[in-house]
């Protein structure tokens, strides 16, 4: 059964990947910005509303729901066997992530020192463990969905705290790209609340720039890792220092 909010998602992301804006879809729909804002918010969309926009997409309200439907049948998580199969094998795991940043099987075989035959093989390998559809001539298609989360406390998660998060910030981020924010402050659950779920939008947002980008060149994208973090904290030197710990 398709919920109208599920709908609302896969239209906010093909908004997105078109680049069309609120003010665009207000004069399509002869409303005003924040009446767009209120109606996506809530996914009250009339039949005409949703042609009205699906026709600035250059798409029918059918292909619409056909985006919905491949959303729907992709994976949002991996299990314990199919995430630790990844990591127990570092070629595996690059071509995996190499296959969800969108290379294709031709980039990766110029970057990288594998045989034709061998990344065949690891493309096979991930086409069983429900990374990848795999299709003939080695083209395949991504089956993680948009909202695709790592197991908590899983092998991926412990092989980016074992092996990744010191490498990654082992920088002192004054690089092109790079950027570091610290913040500290005294703030209330509700607050923190909303930055959590601001913090998700963000993610959403990169996961959007991502699918976006898919149709430049190699050469015109660069691996990019985005970690956020929010949790109540004082530095234990502090701590130390309190009179009831």
């Amino acid at each position: 059964m398709i919920r109208a909010a599920q709908l609302v998602q896969v239209l906010k992301q093909a908004l997105r990947e078109k680049g069309v804006t609120y003010a665009r879809i207000a004069r399509a729909l002869e409303l005003s910005e924040s009446s767009v804002k209120r109606i996506l918010a809530q996914g009250d969309l009339s039949l005409a509303r949703l042609e009205k926009i699906c026709a600035l997409l250059e798409i029918d309200v059918e292909g619409l729901l056909e985006r919905l439907h491949a959303a729907q049948s992709r994976v949002t998580q991996l299990g314990e066997t199919q995430e630790r199969a990844l990591v127990s094998d570092p070629r595996l795991l690059l071509v995996g992530i190499l296959a969800i940043s969108y290379w294709t099987y031709a980039d990766m075989l110029e970057a990288y020192r594998f045989t034709a035959a061998e990344l065949t093989g690891m493309l096979a390998r991930l086409d069983r463990l429900g990374v990848i559809e795999l299709h003939p001539e080695n083209r395949f298609r991504v089956r993680l969905a948009r909202n695709f989360a790592w197991r908590k406390d899983g092998p991926i998660q412990r092989f980016f705290e074992e092996r990744v998060q010191r490498e990654l910030f082992e920088t002192r981020f004054l690089g092109p790209g790079e950027l570091r924010l610290m913040l500290h402050g005294s703030i209330s659950a509700r607050s923190n609340r909303a930055l959590q779920a601001q913090l998700r939008r963000l993610a959403e947002e990169f996961d959007a720039l991502v699918e976006q980008d898919r149709r430049l060149g190699r050469a015109e994208r660069e691996g990019t890792t985005l970690v956020m973090a929010l949790r109540p904290w004082e530095l234990g030197l502090f701590t130390s220092l309190r009179r009831n710990r």
